[in-house]
């Protein structure tokens, strides 16, 4: 897992619903936890495009509601600015689920994903049909 270059505009917080976009059987996840987020005092825990989450199954399949399981945003709305300067935005917040070693659970992608997510975790680079 490579870092990513630059500082990422973390736009999503603790307590987000975000669309999952793989074919896991889960619809909506909520963010309960950012691993590995080094924050300030009475600061929501945030992430951004490429970070892994802990998120909780909200909508979905009957087996997949209420697990709590790991993802990886790969589209958010918050504008984030490239090291060449150009900003990009997606029209929804949207992740993968993930496994504890960093496999995806799911497939098959649905939409574009953010080419720091994409860099970051080759596994999700395989797996996308089209990577912004």
């Amino acid at each position: 897992m490579k870092g990513i270059s630059g500082k990422q505009t973390r736009g999503l917080p603790t307590g987000a619903r975000l669309n999952c976009v793989d074919n896991t059987g889960a619809k909506i996840v909520e963010i309960i936890a950012v691993p590995k987020y080094h924050g300030t005092h009475r600061r929501y825990p945030s992430a951004g495009v490429g970070d892994i989450l802990v998120v909780s199954v909200k909508k979905g399949t009957p087996e997949m509601r209420r697990q709590i399981l790991r993802a990886v945003i790969v589209r958010q709305r918050r504008p984030f600015r490239r090291t060449d300067g150009t900003m990009v935005q997606f029209d929804d917040n949207a992740c993968v689920i993930m496994t504890e070693t960093g496999e995806t659970k799911g497939s098959d992608i649905k939409g574009p994903v953010a080419r720091e997510a994409a860099e970051r975790w080759p596994r999700i680079a395989a797996t996308a049909s089209t990577i912004v």
